[in-house]
Parts: C-alpha cells; sequence; structure tokens
C-alpha cells in the first residue's frame, strides 16, 4: 500500500485502487492531492502491474470539486499550475492502458463530475448527487463541461453547466453520465465486480482497444472504419490471438 497523505494506492490482484483521502474537506482537490493523483496515475501505466484502475473517496462523498479556498488565495501563478495540474490528470487517465473506473457516492461536483466523466466507466451508489456547479460562484466549469459533454448529450449538459443544479444519479444514469447505480452497501462489491470482469483479459489487448475507442469517437464514419479496418488486420495475426481463438474452437 503506498500513503500520499491525500491519496491512497493499493493493489488488489490484477486491480488498482486509488482513494481520494481528505474526507475532512470532502476530497476537495487540492493542488497537492491532483499532483499526487497525477504521479500515482502515471505510475501505474508505466509500471503496468495492475490491468484495471478504480478510483474512489473517503468519508461523506467522492468529492466536492476544486478547493475553493486555495482557489480564492491564489494568484495567477498559483491558478495556472492548479488547472495545469488537473490537466495533468484528466490526460493520465485518458492515456492509462488500463480501463479507469470511478467509484461513486455522496457528491461528485465540479471538477469531482470531472473526474468521474473523465473516467472509462463509473459505478454510483443510489443516493449520489452530482453537478456542474461552478456556475453558482461565478467560475464556470470550463474544463469539467469538456468531459461531461462528451459523455452525455449536448442539451443535458449544457443544461448541467448553465443551471448549476445537482441531478440524481437515477438521472445521471439516464442521461450516460454513469453506467450503474447500485445500493450505499453495494457500491464496493459491483465496482470491484465489474473491474474483475475487465481484468479477465490481457493488458495489451485493454490497451489497444481503449486507444482505439477514444480515437475512432472524433473520426468521422468512414475514416473511423478505415481506421478500425487496418487496426484488426494487424491484431488478427498476433500469437495471442491466434491462441484464444485456437482455444475458443476447441472449447478451452
Amino acid at each position: 500500500m503506498l500513503w500520499e497523505n491525500d491519496v491512497i494506492y493499493e493493489e488488489k490482484e490484477d486491480i488498482g485502487i486509488i482513494t481520494l483521502n481528505r474526507p475532512e474537506k470532502r476530497n476537495a482537490l487540492s493542488k497537492g492531492m491532483l499532483s499526487q493523483l497525477a504521479d500515482i496515475l502515471y505510475k501505474i501505466a508505466n509500471e503496468r502491474r495492475v490491468k484495471v484502475v478504480i478510483i474512489k473517496g473517503t468519508g461523506k462523498c467522492f468529492s466536492s470539486g476544486h478547493d475553493l479556498k486555495e482557489i480564492l488565495s491564489s494568484d495567477l501563478h498559483d491558478a495556472e499550475e492548479t488547472f495545469d495540474i488537473i490537466k495533468r490528470v484528466m490526460i493520465a487517465i485518458r492515456e492509462a492502458p488500463q480501463p479507469v473506473i470511478a467509484q461513486v457516492h455522496g457528491y461528485a461536483l465540479a471538477a469531482g463530475c470531472q473526474l468521474v466523466a473523465a473516467c472509462d466507466l463509473a459505478v454510483a451508489s443510489e443516493e449520489t448527487k452530482f453537478a456542474l456547479s461552478g456556475i453558482n460562484v461565478g467560475l464556470f466549469c470550463f474544463t469539467p463541461t469538456v468531459f461531461v459533454s462528451r459523455n452525455i448529450a449536448p442539451k443535458r449538459a449544457f443544461e448541467l453547466a448553465f443551471t448549476g443544479d445537482m441531478i440524481t444519479a437515477q438521472e445521471a444514469l439516464k442521461w450516460g453520465l454513469i453506467n450503474k447505480v447500485v445500493p450505499r452497501e453495494k457500491l464496493e462489491e459491483e465496482t470491484m465486480a465489474l473491474a474483475k470482469r475487465l481484468a479477465r483479459h490481457s493488458l495489451s489487448v485493454l490497451e489497444a482497444g481503449k486507444k482505439f475507442f477514444y480515437r475512432q469517437l472524433d473520426l468521422s464514419w468512414e475514416d473511423a472504419l478505415e481506421c478500425a479496418t487496418k487496426t484488426i488486420i494487424l491484431w488478427s495475426q498476433r500469437k495471442e490471438v491466434k491462441k484464444g481463438i485456437t482455444a475458443f474452437l476447441e472449447k478451452k
């Protein structure tokens, strides 16, 4: 287990678990916490010891967003550092070879909602509330909107960003922000079960699939199909693919 004051990291078999650990501050994303989170994500990606990553929070909520007291006291240089670091976190999640799952409870607000949206999958407990609440204090959720608007329909994303209102876990599920809603007491169990379903596959397949998935989203369907065709041709000739097909055909 790796302890980094505001972030805890541990591994259970093929699954890495990152815990946001500022419960007294509702896991507000301070510059220090974000820096630790980015470092751990890059370490996980480089070491390649686990196949799936879970991000969760301690205490009463997943994350209330940026540490507003820190932003209030910041100058331009401090603000630049803070928002560059969270950009680094978002890039680390997206570029990691491992699928990243958000395990969400309580509240996921503003940058906390951004963190959920940036993860590849998300499981939330029934009582969870989501919001792009920055507009309520005059700081529009510019960076969170980037990821939320790529998870849900534009008009829904606009509604979240421009009202600052909270939505329920069931609404977040219906809108496409999360994958599953479960009772609070089942949250850890259900998230781990999803992680294990992914971890059955090789990291090389997970990595290639994740890279392709996000790349093709930005292409026209013709270019995406061309990219997919070239990729599957090459992958069909890999030894591990032929081994897997042979085992399937032989019912192994």
